[in-house]
């Protein structure tokens, strides 16, 4: 699967479109969001064009091909208004032959991880900075950074995972840092 996984839009419709030109420039089969989609949260300032309403079209557009686990700035009420499910606190998938454990970063961390066989990846976002750190038992933490607020000098970014292929790019497309699994 050609999946291309994004992390923290905080409600700004202009990094959400550049986030979904990018989808759609990728040609993933699957966008997998990790959580906090629509608000910004009190910790952050607001994002470029903070437009939650736009925000909310345009996933709702592509909902057949979103997969999201829930941010700690998601909501019921976030619940209905976008069309697809957002409020899971993980979900499992696979990167080839490895099991991948999907989460926002506020409840599973490396230092409070979820239960993890050896060689399982753990991937969330929340951070806002992007992440590719051994830990464990032979298991990886991946972190795609921030579509619209990146911390600690990191850049607008997100991630795609294709078979063994794991790439970290700006919204522009170009490859910051790759690893095979």
């Amino acid at each position: 699967m050609n999946l291309m996984i994004a992390s923290d839009i905080h409600g700004s419709a202009y990094y959400c479109e550049k986030m979904l030109e990018a989808f759609n420039r990728e040609k993933a089969d699957r966008l997998l969001l990790l959580g906090d989609i629509l608000y910004h949260g009190p910790r952050n300032d607001l994002p470029l064009e903070y437009e939650p309403k736009k925000v909310i079209a345009m996933l709702n557009a592509c909902k057949e091909r979103i997969f999201c686990v829930r941010g700690n700035c998601d909501t019921e009420v976030d619940q209905m208004v976008l069309e697809f499910p957002i409020l899971a606190d993980y979900c499992l998938l696979t990167a080839d032959d490895r099991l991948l454990y999907a989460t926002h970063g506020h409840h599973y961390t490396v230092v409070t991880p979820p239960p993890l066989q050896t060689g399982d990846l753990l991937l969330h976002g929340h951070t806002h900075i992007p992440a590719w750190e051994p830990f464990g038992n032979n298991n990886l933490y991946l972190n795609p950074g921030s579509v619209s607020i990146p911390k600690a000098n990191s850049t607008h970014s997100y991630m795609k995972i294709e078979g063994k292929d794991v790439y970290w790019k700006t919204l522009d497309g170009n490859v910051y840092h790759s690893l095979r699994l």
